[in-house]
């Protein structure tokens, strides 16, 4: 007779109790043994982690059917698995020597602080410990040795310090070791090679220091191995070509020099080569050439050398390749066209020549195409409008010659066009005003001789370089149009008359340069000529204006009530301002465009229509001041659109038609100073700033009775509000959220990298970051802002908001742009997950519980949206991995914003958990 599979268990039972009652008795006391150790060490985390192990219970149930925990044959407990759980307090109260047969402890994912308890060591049976991504310090205990059963020590995304001990070598049943992310000192030692069954090692940003040992190349089985961002120095080994199996190899930041292992893809399955920022001499390396499955390799920056023309194959899978600022030469190899998955190809800064080959069009995925600084000769191929998905073609310092071809006009994605630096001649195609996304425009350094008018239509151009060419006549008055042109630069040529009057309208231009032309006349009255160089207006016919160097202009007469408009602006802007905000009133009133790629074709018709109220306001303040404080009836709250601790945002519509965002700042007399200093940092960061995603600031006023900034408006509203209402929600779809996380990054990399002196905004959350009609992201609110100084003391009072705000603010109140990051980390997450991420990484304290990267999407995405497939997926996991990885508790271990940056845009083909 066969029994049902349900009653097999208990009939097994029942036979064990009936034959052995001593063994069951024993069983019962080990048991009871384990359960105690786990309420025990239950008893001494807070109460969230106790209510979140409800199921622990004394009495109540067996062990193994808790939570988190699994027994093998009903013996004892064999699993604690607890990854990602939100658990804070420390392993210390966790009797480790009441669990004989435990094989694996998970807590990664979690917020344990303190150090690793020695007694760990008991645990000999254990076969995997995951310990990673929580807030450990101190030396990695020597007792792990006694593991020798272990097969996976994952200790990453910690704050361990001091080196790896030499009882880790002895593990020789590892397979995967992972220390990525900590603060571990020391060398490699060569007994690394005692761990023959390893697969993957990760020990990236780091401090480790000293050369790879030759005993690496015993490591035979390794699959990944990442030494990124640490001191290592010296030759690789070459006992690394015998890593036949190697998947991923990430050693870029070092300071590695000699050849690289010509070898290394003998097994041909390497996939991702990371190398970048080195010093490696010599050749690529020859196994390259028929590594077939490669998706990623940087080996730029170095000082690699030989021939690249058949240095490489063809590869269907390939994505991302730079091998910028070396000394390769040789010509481009056909092949790379038909890497048909490729994105990205960069080969700048090199010694390259030839032709730039027509075989490339077909590789259509490209995006990034740069092969700036070498020396290309030849034509530029018009078979490149084949190229639908370009956003960046640079092509600058080359020896490039004969006609821009009018087919460029077809890249209608391309936002950034270099062409500087070559021997181009002829016509600027009309067919450029096809390229109605471009921001920036470089075409100094040729032999052009005319400008078509169709470069009046590239609305979001901001930056145009038309330096060192053969323009004659007067400047052209197509440049009228660039209404959101910010650098102009139209140095060495041939210009002749006066500056034409309609660049007292041109108010987003903050750069120019007219030298070495044969201008005259008075300068126009805005802020770019006004703050001019005489270097940038030396050497023409007879300029005048208020710029050192230059003679003034004769006096105009103005009527008395221009004058007395004139002096009260002056007056009502200085009131209780500082020395800075006043230097900035007396330069004129700031006006910045920061928009690239958001469609605001409408609004901007809309100005065409009306009357910019702006375009006077550096003549006629008062005007403004009456116009903004009619248009919200002296701020009634009906206008209110938004509010914050130092203002409240209100939407006004001024009586020439123009909608503006206004800033009210609070009226608190013993807050005066806080306000005011509010108030010049947010000034002093936007006038310092020029870019696509940062709000666009008009003008400013401060008064005793009313005092406001004056802000682009922008249709889509807030995030946070957008987020918390379903509707606006579901409307912001996988793609637009991608796009928004983009934008923040991209403005957040310019702060910190764009800017002399960087700019931490120090109040990265939903409710500052404002989209345009086009989802297009711009961060707003700099009142907390502060410009990191060289030098200079960076320790600030707490600033930011609860929940964003990077954790070391409390208690260093050091200001680094680390700090910004872990905003965007947290920005990030709520983006994705539609709401603040703090059930996944918050307490009731807002302290953040670091969540590992090896998670369940379907669990965190916000439900209101379909789940992403396909490349969309791949996207938001990366955001999710990289926006966690933003989180860690010490500022040294989060990635920069460039680094950020670089991820985005170009994501890995080997997920790691790191970024390289």
């Amino acid at each position: 007779m066969a029994f049902p599979e349900k009653l097999t268990f208990w009939w097994v039972l029942l036979v064990a109790i009936m034959l052995s009652p001593s063994h069951v008795s024993s069983f019962m006391t080990s048991s009871n043994s384990e359960a105690n150790a786990l309420l025990e060490w239950k008893a001494s985390l807070d109460n969230q982690s106790q209510a979140l192990l409800s199921s622990w219970i004394h009495n109540s149930s067996h062990p193994c059917k808790w939570i988190g925990i699994t027994c093998k044959e009903l013996n004892s407990i064999s699993n604690i698995t607890l990854p990602d759980f939100g658990l804070r307090g420390t392993l210390n109260s966790l009797n480790f020597s009441s669990f004989p047969n435990l094989q694996a402890l998970e807590l990664g994912g979690n917020q344990f602080i303190g150090s690793i308890p020695h007694e760990i060591g008991m645990l000999k049976e254990l076969v995997l410990l995951d310990l990673s991504s929580n807030y450990l310090f101190g030396n990695i205990p020597t007792t792990l040795g006694n593991m020798t059963n272990l097969h996976y020590l994952s200790l990453y995304s910690n704050q361990f310090s001091g080196p790896i001990p030499p009882s880790i070598w002895n593990l020789v049943n590892l397979k995967g070791l992972t220390f990525y992310q900590n603060n571990i000192s020391g060398s490699i030692p060569s007994e690394i090679g005692n761990l023959t069954k390893l697969s993957m090692l990760s020990l990236g940003r780091n401090l480790l220091l000293g050369s790879v040992p030759s005993s690496i190349g015993n490591l035979t089985e390794l699959t990944y191995l990442n030494l990124c961002g640490n001191k290592l120095r010296g030759n690789l080994p070459s006992e690394m070509n015998s890593l036949r199996k190697m998947e991923s190899l990430q050693i870029g930041e070092n300071y590695f020099k000699g050849h690289f292992p010509q070898d290394i893809c003998f097994g041909g399955l390497l996939v991702n080569i990371t190398a970048h920022r080195n010093q490696f001499t010599g050749p690529i390396p020859r196994t390259l050439k028929n590594c077939s499955n490669l998706m990623r390799v940087r080996f730029e920056s170095n000082q690699l050398t030989g021939n690249v023309t058949d240095a490489f194959g063809v590869y269907q899978n390939l994505r991302y390749i730079d091998l910028s600022n070396n000394a390769l030469y040789g010509h481009l190899s056909p092949t790379w066209g038909q890497c048909r998955n490729l994105e990205s190809l960069k080969i700048s800064n090199n010694n390259l020549s030839g032709g730039i080959p027509l075989e490339l069009s077909e590789a259509t995925k490209l995006d990034q195409l740069d092969f700036s600084s070498n020396h290309l000769s030849g034509h530029i191929p018009k078979e490149l409008s084949h190229l639908s998905s370009l956003s960046e073609l640079m092509l600058d310092n080359n020896q490039l010659s004969k006609n821009i071809p009018i087919e460029i006009g077809l890249l209608t994605n391309l936002d950034q066009l270099s062409l500087a630096n070559n021997h181009l001649s002829g016509s600027i195609p009309e067919q450029f005003e096809g390229l109605t996304n471009l921001w920036k425009l470089n075409l100094s350094g040729n032999k052009f001789s005319n400008l078509p008018s169709s470069l009046g239509k590239l609305q979001y151009l901001q930056f145009l370089d038309l330096s060192a060419n053969s323009f004659s006549g007067g400047i052209p008055i197509m440049l009228r149009k660039l209404q959101q042109l910010e650098n102009l630069n139209l140095s060495h040529n041939n210009f002749s008359g006066k500056i034409p009057s309609f660049f007292d309208d041109m108010k987003s231009l903050t750069m120019i340069d007219i030298s070495h032309n044969k201008l005259e006349g008075p300068l126009p009255n805005i802020f770019a000529f006004r703050n001019a160089s005489m270097e940038t207006l030396k050497d023409n016919k007879g300029l005048c204006g208020n710029v050192s160097g230059l003679p003034i202009c004769p006096t105009r007469s103005y009527s008395l009530r221009h004058h007395k408009r004139n002096k009260w602006v002056i007056y009502a802007l200085s009131l209780g301002l500082g020395s800075v905000l006043l230097a900035i009133v007396l330069m004129g009133i700031s006006y910045i465009v920061c928009h690239r790629k958001a469609s605001q074709a409408k609004s901007q018709e809309r100005d065409g229509r009306t009357q910019n109220l702006f375009a006077i306001w550096s003549y006629d303040g008062k005007l403004v001041y009456e116009n903004i404080v009619e248009a919200t009836e002296e701020f009634d709250e009906k206008y209110l659109i938004g509010a914050g601790g130092f203002g409240s945002v209100y939407k006004a519509e001024l009586s020439t038609g123009q909608v503006v965002a206004v800033k009210k700042f609070h009226s608190v007399p013993n807050r005066n100073q806080c306000q005011q200093k509010a108030f010049v940092s947010e000034i002093r960061a936007l006038t310092e700033t020029r870019h696509h995603n940062i709000i666009k600031l008009y003008g400013f006023c401060w008064h005793s009775k009313f005092s406001f900034l004056v802000y682009e408006f922008l249709e889509g509203g807030s995030l946070d509000k957008i987020l918390s209402d379903e509707m606006q929600a579901i409307a912001l779809d996988w793609n637009k959220r991608i796009k928004v996380v983009e934008g923040v990054a991209n403005a957040s990399y310019y702060l910190h990298h764009g800017c002399s002196p960087p700019i931490v905004h120090r109040d990265i959350s939903s409710k500052n970051v404002i989209l345009d009609s086009d989802y297009e992201a711009h961060i707003s609110d700099f009142g907390m802002a502060k410009l990191l100084y060289p030098d200079s003391n960076n320790w600030t009072s707490f600033a930011g908001t609860f929940g964003y705000a990077a954790p070391e603010l409390a208690y260093t109140m050091e200001v680094t742009e680390k700090c910004d990051v872990y905003s965007f980390g947290v920005l990030a997450l709520e983006i994705i997950m539609g709401k603040h991420p703090r059930d996944l990484m918050m307490s009731s304290t807002d302290t953040p519980i670091m969540v590992t990267h090896d998670f369940d999407l379907k669990e965190v995405l916000d439900q209101r949206l379909p789940y992403p497939r396909g490349s969309i997926a791949e996207k938001v996991l990366l955001i999710a991995r990289i926006g966690f990885t933003c989180l860690n508790e010490n500022p040294r271990t989060r990635p920069s914003m460039e680094q950020v940056c670089n991820e985005l845009v170009v994501p890995k083909s080997y997920v790691s958990g790191s970024i390289p």
